[in-house]
């Protein structure tokens, strides 16, 4: 495999991650002045989109890891779930 390939695979593997994590902080932005206060997020926004990231990645490394194949729905799901709950920790929706 050429580097080039490489390349292109492992930037095909992650991003379903680059994409969710930047639509989710952007989406929760949004919407965060509508459900709260007009209280701006502790974290900057190219932080929370590089916190979701790093979650992804981890995410669906782990399913390629547990599952043996990339693309499977249960990864994605715990993709999806395992980055609303960061989002949700990094705006502070424990403290509720």
């Amino acid at each position: 495999m050429t580097a080039y390939l490489l390349t292109n695979h492992l930037l095909n593997f992650v991003a379903p991650a680059a994409l969710a994590a930047f639509l989710l902080v952007v989406f929760s932005r949004l919407f965060f002045g509508f459900l709260r206060s007009k209280k701006t997020p502790v974290l900057s926004m190219w932080l929370q989109v590089a916190i979701n990231f790093a979650v992804g990645v981890l995410v669906l490394v782990a399913g390629l890891v547990l599952l043996g194949h990339d693309g499977k729905m249960v990864t994605y799901v715990g993709l999806s779930v395992a980055m609303a709950i960061s989002q949700w920790w990094q705006l502070g929706g424990w403290k509720r």
